[in-house]
């Protein structure tokens, strides 16, 4: 197989809204270049990348899919990311894979969610950014008007590099600023006469733009007010490459216009492998900077996973420096183990082609890897090189599972955690409070996903419920009492007797026991029982089963039986007393409170603060950073729990919230009850 130079591939990823147009894209690219013998359409479940069941089903990408096109002698490795904004994890992992990331906006569809998602998850990301305007020959498709929008919501400045000709039913094709030629029909043709203006302002636009990126360029340009094409080139993918420019492209992938006038500006306009050539590395947990080439140090990255029916775990992998080659051991440093490199592919979706190596530049898929999972880095054997941690977007969405047949509950954790290696946003946890199993994810959609492939995948059926919430009981008064057990049914009896002072501690204080007996009315050797009938108590709780915080509980008199005393005896009269103490003391139940920084677009502050009042939360603070408001606000974990929907409802998609653990405090009255007399019923 033909072997690329890094000069020669270019790595481009594809993001952007459900419904952009990014997987109809791909198909016209394989198919103009001969990868593909037809164009595949998403309503018939036959196209390239979205070849999942689930994919299929819902017509949507779902998760990464990455394919290639060979044109001429170079490599364009494509990968498409799903617009979902519950897939974000895929999104932000494949971030690390290419040097480009295309942003695909609608023509007609405004300021998209998923496309504000997407600029916002690329601000402080690696690659260099384009963005391709597609679906031109919509109804009220308007290029300009999307580059505005991008300004006016974002501040993000959009440089054209090629402007439509024509739009919505009379869109033609393109015209290329910097090589001054039209694209129309795929062929290279000559600007539309009544086009020249627009070119040349447009051009001498580009040429500014190109030239402020570069001392030297914007010398050159002050001087002759021009720039050759050359100049123009070479400027333009160093600029994209450091970030200076978002170059601006368009195209209507299903009627095949724009198509061959992106794949040549990927060839001429976007960075390369060798242009973004030096990466950060950890050596010995030290931040590096690497020069990468086909003959340096091996470093490698598995940025998805994707459990294959019929051949299990196929790692998706690029490889940054160095090769990869077949049997070769390599090292694992997130697993601290070796691995060995089996078989490997270029793959096209689901169809794979053997490669017996992957060279500096190349992305591939391998399998049958018994160490390395998503996330890890390969590195040669004895290396201290480790490719640095994705930083992952927090959970934000909760939900207890539980297999439906009991039979199953074994299998349940074991498939779950397969399943959250291809998406490493999933998170799942065994909560002890409430001894549930608890799966945590980005939104609604992407946790329905996962339990209907427990089901497809691994004949798992489970089903799905809000969490229970990990209340706590507590006391806000004291009590004196004592407890006697005595039991005498022949042989043998029992009999312990206890006095305890009971009284409230600070919150988060915990428990405390003191121990104030004098004089032995109780011998020592029982008083670990009593304290262990207490702890015991502690866990089941008295008033609603959950666990006991934030009292004292002083051992100050009590009687024993030379004969009839045990250490049971004393657990179970401890148990009692403080079940007596309870009673007198004032128990109430306290209740997790979070605190969430929910950001939102400003003109939805009003909806979403009310809604928090609703939710029985209170406004920390705010601030205003660009266009957003950032609100800190504290919100019981009850209501944390369906927040994100109502989120989601309230911004139109465009809110986002993250939380962490703040403090218990009492819970009110009226849902208390509730709470203590379902535990009751269930009782």
């Amino acid at each position: 197989m033909k072997q690329y130079s890094l000069q020669n591939i270019r790595n481009i990823a594809l993001f952007g809204s459900s419904g952009a147009g990014k997987t109809t894209l791909a198909e016209h690219l394989f198919y103009l270049t001969k990868m593909t013998s037809k164009v595949g359409k998403i309503d018939e479940g036959n196209t390239v990348l979205d070849f999942d069941p689930e994919e299929i089903e819902r017509k949507m990408s779902l998760m990464t899919g990455i394919g290639y096109i060979d044109w001429k002698d170079w490599r364009i490795n494509i990968i498409d990311t799903p617009g979902n904004p519950d897939m974000i994890g895929d999104q932000t992992t494949s971030t690390v894979a290419c040097e480009t990331a295309v942003i695909v906006a609608n023509a007609s569809g405004g300021f998209e969610v998923g496309l504000e998602q997407a600029l916002e998850l690329l601000e402080n990301k690696h690659p260099g950014k384009a963005l391709l305007i597609n679906r031109m020959d919509n109804d009220n498709a308007d290029y300009y008007k999307v580059i505005d929008m991008i300004y006016e919501n974002m501040g993000i400045k959009i440089t054209p590099v090629m402007i439509p000709i024509g739009a919505e039913g009379s869109f033609l094709g393109v015209v290329d600023l910097i090589k001054q030629k039209a694209y129309i029909d795929n062929e290279v043709t000559d600007i539309p006469a009544d086009m020249a203006g627009l070119v040349e302002d447009k051009r001498l636009e580009l040429m500014e733009n190109i030239a402020e990126t570069d001392e030297a360029l914007l010398e050159k340009f002050l001087d002759s007010m021009e720039l050759s094409t050359e100049d123009m080139i070479s400027g333009l993918i160093k600029a994209v490459a450091n970030k200076s420019i978002i170059p601006a492209f368009a195209s209507s992938a299903s009627t095949n216009k724009g198509i061959r006038a992106f794949i040549d500006a990927c060839i001429n306009y976007l960075p390369s492998p060798a242009d973004m050539n030096e990466i950060e590395i950890l050596v010995n947990n030290e931040p590096k900077k690497m020069i990468v080439s086909p003959e340096g140090d091996l470093v490698a990255y598995i940025f998805k996973n994707y459990a294959d029916p019929i051949m299990g775990d196929i790692a998706y992998i690029r490889v940054f420096s160095g090769a990869l080659t077949n049997a070769l051991d390599v090292f694992v440093p997130e697993k601290d183990g070796k691995d060995k490199v089996g078989n490997m592919f270029y793959m096209m979706g689901k169809n794979r082609k053997d490669t017996a190596e992957l060279r500096a530049g190349e992305i591939g898929g391998l399998v049958k890897l018994k160490t390395a999972r998503n996330l890890c880095s390969m590195v040669k054997i004895g290396s201290h090189m480790c490719f640095p941690a994705i930083e992952l977007p927090q959970p934000i969405y909760w939900q207890a599972i539980k297999a439906v047949n009991q039979s199953d509950e074994d299998k349940i954790g074991e498939a779950i955690s397969k399943l959250s290696n291809e998406d490493p946003t999933i998170r799942s946890i065994i909560n002890m409070e409430t001894h549930e199993n608890v799966i945590a994810g980005m939104g609604s959609q992407q946790i329905s996903l996962l339990q209907k492939k427990l089901k497809a995948r691994y004949k798992v059926e489970a089903t799905l419920q809000d969490p229970k919430v990990p209340y706590k009981e507590t006391i806000m008064g004291s009590a004196d009492v004592k407890y006697k057990h005595k039991k005498q049914s022949g042989g043998k009896g029992q009999y312990g007797e206890v006095y305890f002072r009971v009284k409230p501690r600070d919150r988060g204080e915990g428990f405390e026991f003191i121990n104030a007996i004098v004089g032995g009315v109780i011998p020592s050797n029982y008083i670990p029982a009593i304290e262990k009938g207490l702890h015991e108590s502690l866990k089941r709780g008295v008033v609603a089963g959950y666990e006991i915080v934030d009292i004292a509980v002083e051992l100050y008199f009590g009687s024993y039986h030379d004969v009839d005393s045990s250490e049971m005896a004393f657990k179970i009269a401890a148990s009692q007393c403080l079940k007596l103490a309870f009673e007198e003391a004032k128990p109430i139940l306290l209740e997790p409170i979070m605190i969430a920084d929910i950001v939102i677009p400003s003109e939805y502050m009003g909806d979403v603060m009310g809604d928090i009042s609703t939710r029985r939360g209170r406004i920390l603070g705010m601030e205003q950073t660009g266009r957003k408001q950032i609100l800190k606000a504290q919100m019981p974990q009850s209501e944390v729990f369906s927040y994100f929907p109502s989120l989601k409802s309230l911004t139109q998609g465009r809110g986002r919230f993250t939380n962490t653990f703040s403090h218990y405090e009492r819970l009110p009255e009226e849902i208390a009850k509730k709470v203590i007399a379902a535990h009751e019923e269930k009782e």
